[in-house]
């Protein structure tokens, strides 16, 4: 890890909403989804979130040996936004505690605030992580 991945950082990372990144197709085979609104899923929000953490923190680490993964989120999502509009995440990362990094965050479709939150993730090896994950799908057969 850098010396430069401190407390304080502040990021922004912003993503156009596709059609393919609403409500109905968070699980697409699942009829309750296909009658709800087509507004960003919440579900998809919250990749956007790790995907601004992830692209703020990259440059600091030994990409791609060293990555993250998340292990904490606690967002709201209090205003729809449709197909079309801008989301743009901002995010400080307010600490550091050995491998795990801890964020604010605050995502804007130009109209509303229409989430706030934190989301904590984990500096891995990704060989490592990689080679246990297999393992584990090896003893359960998959």
């Amino acid at each position: 890890m850098g010396e430069a991945l401190q407390p304080g950082m502040t990021f922004e990372f912003s993503y156009t909403v596709t059609e393919d990144k609403t409500v109905p197709h968070l699980y697409g085979d699942i009829p309750e989804l296909q009658e709800m609104p087509r507004v960003f899923a919440t579900g998809f929000m919250v990749g956007l979130f790790e995907l601004a953490c992830i692209r703020a923190v990259n440059p600091y680490l030994d990409w791609p040996r060293q990555q993250t993964v998340g292990i904490g989120i606690n967002v709201t999502h209090t205003a729809p936004t449709p197909p079309g509009m801008t989301v743009t995440v901002k995010g400080t990362l307010e600490k550091v505690e050995g491998r795990k990094l801890s964020f604010t965050l605050e995502a804007d479709d130009g109209a509303d605030i229409i989430s706030k939150g934190s989301h904590d993730r984990f500096i891995i090896d990704a060989e490592k992580f990689n080679a246990q994950v297999a393992e584990k799908a090896r003893r359960i057969g998959a």
